[in-house]
């Protein structure tokens, strides 16, 4: 038996930090949006567990982590232990979301895992305990079951699906260096010493896209985490204006970064807007729609 599930990376179309909590996260008020650049989690029955990764071209295997360090082993053994059961599967992990770009690939990778390995030992985990083994695992994690276009509270964590019936088109120009997620974080703290505690309710946001207009949601795209990126990585700010300077609507960092994504009129201008990055020696440019499913078993 072999059971592949497939994930969707996320961005966040909007992106609220409140300031540090006693137990060391921050709270947020997030709006996300899974797209169409997805890892797949394949899984077989095997007398122990093991882990592989297959990546393309332009990412550096090195930098997904396995031996029992990559979030995929943390979530079988945390499904395993919800059950009483061994934790025994031959693992593959395929990635096409970028390895710490902000787009959230560990959170999909875990999340593909709880689903997969759920079917493969006969589980039948609920929905309810599904999401809580998730939330524990981090905070994107939860989103990622779920996909389509989400209200996210709490660190992240708690989500709610919200109104989103249109195709939007993104293009998302991948940095060959990665990020650190709690380095932003630290620098975000450092530049916004007075931030409230909660962040505001991004309402002109969601009204946005209910318009299903691109030219109003680019207005509305916000991401408190932009600053602290780009005062660490100033080649994102050049990025982000070559974008809008080449025709796309808006442009943002995607969460921590250092993925960038810009939001486009239609699939044609985002393939312009693709092309002008390529031309621009930019070597990894993808163009993708979303809102896309969570989580979800695919056959070949």
């Amino acid at each position: 038996m072999n059971i592949t599930v497939r994930a969707p990376a996320k961005i966040n179309l909007h992106l609220g930090v409140g300031a540090p909590r006693e137990d060391g996260f921050h709270s947020l008020m997030t709006v996300y949006q899974a797209v169409g650049i997805c890892d797949d989690v394949s899984v077989s029955r095997s007398a122990a567990w093991t882990l592989r990764v297959s990546v393309p071209e332009w990412i550096d295997p090195d930098l997904v982590p396995l031996g029992g360090d990559n979030i995929v082993d943390r979530a079988a053994s945390l499904l395993a232990a919800h059950h009483g059961v061994d934790a025994k599967a031959d693992v593959l992990i395929t990635k096409s979301i970028p390895v710490a770009g902000g787009m959230a690939g560990g959170s999909a990778d875990a999340a593909a895992a709880l689903v997969a390995l759920d079917r493969l030992w006969g589980l039948e985990t609920s929905d309810a305990d599904l999401l809580r083994i998730a939330a524990d695992l981090g905070s994107d994690v939860p989103f990622a079951l779920l996909g389509g276009t989400a209200l996210g509270t709490g660190h992240g964590e708690l989500v709610e699906q919200v109104e989103d019936a249109a195709t939007w088109w993104w293009v998302a120009v991948v940095s060959d260096e990665g990020m650190s997620t709690p380095a932003v974080y630290r620098h975000f703290d450092v530049l916004n010493p007075d931030a409230p505690v909660q962040p505001e309710s991004p309402d002109a946001l969601l009204a946005a896209l209910a318009s299903g207009d691109p030219l109003r949601l680019g207005e509305t795209l916000h991401n408190d985490l932009q600053e602290a990126a780009i005062d660490l990585r100033p080649d994102l700010g050049d990025i982000i204006d070559f974008g809008h300077a080449v025709g796309a609507v808006r442009g943002i960092v995607s969460g921590s970064g250092p993925t960038c994504v810009f939001l486009a009129e239609s699939a044609d201008a985002a393939r312009e807007v693709a092309a002008a990055f390529g031309k621009n020696g930019h070597e990894v440019v993808l163009v993708t729609p979303g809102p896309v499913a969570g989580a979800h078993v695919v056959t070949y």
